[in-house]
């Protein structure tokens, strides 16, 4: 076999000479097509592909590294954000603790005066300057002078001075109504919606520079404060008026038992002298004897009532509870001076409560008095009302009232542990199980 190529004739070496060429003609055409379409869409050089990546990661690291610089920005603002909003967080529990403690009776007095009557003194002062301000140029308004109506000065300051009255009436007629409505827990309430007025007075009048004065706000400010002072000073003295008027009443009637039961001891014992001088005259010295041993009885009874009369920290400490109506760790802790002291006992256990009180402990003593105030301040910390000393019951069990009670008064002769709360154990069934002709009435309903 020959390598030689094959003989092409003339005509056919044309032709694909001009096929060949018409080839390279269109790879030419492609080419210069593509180097278009990746110059338009940006195509670039391998080292301008590197530059550009280059700088690509320095603007990302410098992004984020100013990134990372904002982030730790923000988490410090964030932390000051954070304790500022505890602080005000703690502000407003403080706040809220002040109200709490002022509309559970605690009451903080803005001007400690003695009394009452010291407090409508202080009152009529103030009530006196605020009519004193509220007069005309009184100062209790503020205005501008230089207003003019049609061109004149005078029809300027007769409108400034309309609505200067209109707003000041507007601002002491909302003064007036926090104080008649005033509650002495809410006081700081009404002050800030009286300065609320004043702020909103000042906006309207804002054209004339109409607002009220800063000595005038803070007079009526005062009159607020002075007000729930005032009022609740009032109510403490009721209070302790009361609380008078009730351990008179107690007084009182432990000296009536006592007169009583001196006039019953002496007719008595009158009856046993008599009797004695009939038996001595009969001669019936047996029977003569047993009426003496009586009379020893009646006299020391009668000096017994004596003592008791005269000595007023003698009479009986009890300790009760009201399981029914207070539940099990609820004791009460008094004295009483009566000769009965059930009678005292049976007084509690009226119709204000919904059960009879049992008696744990009820006995006599010289020093009832201090066994009380010992009871009262051994248990302070357990005191249902700290307010009203008067409401003596304390959140502790009858098992220790009378622990404290053995190392005060020594030993006891009787004690209850667990009361008896007949009607209250008695109520329990009727409580939890409907009645039958409440059944029947509520099946008929459905």
């Amino acid at each position: 076999m020959s390598n030689t190529p094959p003989k092409i004739p003339f005509f056919g070496a044309r032709k694909f000479a001009q096929e060949q060429l018409k080839e390279v003609q269109d790879l030419r055409a492609k080419l210069a097509e593509a180097r278009h379409q990746l110059s338009r869409l940006g195509a670039f050089t391998l080292m301008e592909l590197e530059e550009k990546a280059a700088a690509a990661r320095e603007a990302l690291a410098s992004q984020e590294k100013r990134l990372t610089v904002e982030k730790e920005e923000a988490k410090m603002t964030l932390q000051l954000l954070l304790q500022r909003v505890e602080e005000v967080r703690r502000s407003i529990v403080a706040t809220e603790d002040v109200a709490l403690l002022q509309e559970a009776g605690i009451y903080r007095y803005h001007h400690p005066l003695s009394d009452a009557v010291a407090y409508r003194a202080e009152l009529e002062r103030i009530e006196s300057q605020v009519k004193e301000m509220a007069k005309k140029d009184g100062g209790a308004v503020l205005a501008t002078t230089t207003w003019t109506v049609d061109n004149s000065a005078a029809k300027g300051r007769a409108m400034v001075s309309d609505f200067s009255k209109l707003m000041l009436r507007a601002f002491n007629a909302e003064a007036d109504t926090l104080v008649r409505g005033l509650k002495p827990y809410k006081v700081d309430a009404a002050v800030e919606r009286l300065l609320k007025v004043a702020q909103t007075i000042e906006r309207l009048g804002k054209t004339m520079s109409i607002r009220i004065s800063e000595p005038f706000i803070k007079l009526r400010v005062q009159e607020l404060r002075l007000t729930a002072d005032f009022l609740q000073k009032q109510a403490e003295e009721k209070e302790a008026e009361r609380e008078q008027r009730e351990r008179l009443r107690e007084e009182r009637k432990a000296q009536q038992e006592l007169e009583k039961e001196r006039e019953r001891l002496t007719k008595e014992r009158q009856h046993f002298e008599n009797a004695l001088k009939a038996l001595i005259a009969k001669g019936d010295d047996e029977a003569a004897a047993r009426i003496r041993e009586q009379l020893q009885d009646v006299d020391r009874a009668l000096s017994d009532v004596d003592y008791r009369e005269a000595n007023i920290r003698a009479g009986y400490v009890y300790v009760i509870s009201n399981i029914g109506s207070f539940g099990e760790a609820m004791v009460k802790i008094g004295m009483t001076r009566r000769l009965d002291p059930m009678d005292r006992i049976r007084e509690l256990s009226d119709a204000s409560v919904p059960f009879n009180f049992d008696v744990h402990a009820l006995f006599f003593s010289k020093d009832a008095v201090g066994i009380e105030t010992a009871m009262h301040t051994r248990l302070a910390a357990q005191r249902v009302n700290v307010i009203n000393r008067r409401r003596e019951f304390f959140h502790v069990s009858a098992t220790v009232a009378k622990e404290h009670l053995l190392q005060l008064a020594g030993e006891l002769l009787e004690f209850q542990d667990i009361p008896e709360a007949l009607e209250y154990r008695q109520s329990i069934p009727r409580n939890t199980a409907p009645s039958s002709e409440s059944a029947v009435l509520t099946s008929g309903a459905l």
